[in-house]
């Protein structure tokens, strides 16, 4: 089974912002304050320094030993692209495919897992044959057609689900 964990930052496998930057609770759209700021951090992009959220790494290394394929769909600027397959590389995400593409629904796969309330619906609309999954974060509401993960275990525990 291909496996999308989609959301942002850094092809989320699920990274943290961090407590200076702005846009804290709100989707970030190329052209805000937030972009601004992430570029401008001295020796890279934010993306390159971010976090990983609990969980993420663990579960993805779970997924990829249970024969998953890990396909790491994110969308970036250009400035940010060699911070991102650093970072992923960095902290040895399980996954030999990476697309960096704002048209998230061109790349095939059976689940989809994305925070960006755009991306979920476009996926929900283009891919109705997968899995999307909206990982709830507090800048996004439901959309009709996806399913709702709150956390790392529940992806995990959807994705044992669809592959029994």
């Amino acid at each position: 089974m291909e496996l999308s964990p989609t959301s942002t930052p850094a092809g989320s496998t699920g990274t943290t912002r961090s407590s200076t930057a702005p846009c804290q609770s709100t989707p970030c759209r190329p052209g805000t304050v937030f972009w601004e700021w992430a570029a401008g951090h001295g020796a890279g992009s934010i993306f390159r320094y971010l976090d990983t959220y609990a969980g993420a790494l663990e579960t993805l290394t779970l997924l990829s030993a249970r024969g998953h394929q890990i396909v790491i769909v994110t969308s970036k600027p250009d400035w940010a692209v060699h911070d991102t397959f650093a970072w992923l590389s960095d902290r040895r995400v399980p996954t030999r495919e990476v697309h960096i593409v704002e048209r998230k629904w061109l790349v095939d796969c059976d689940v989809y897992l994305d925070d960006a309330p755009h991306q979920v619906e476009a996926l929900v609309r283009h891919r109705p044959e997968a899995t999307v999954c909206r990982f709830v974060r507090p800048w996004n509401d439901p959309v009709s057609g996806s399913v709702d993960i709150s956390g790392w275990q529940d992806f995990a525990t959807l994705v044992r689900s669809l592959a029994e």
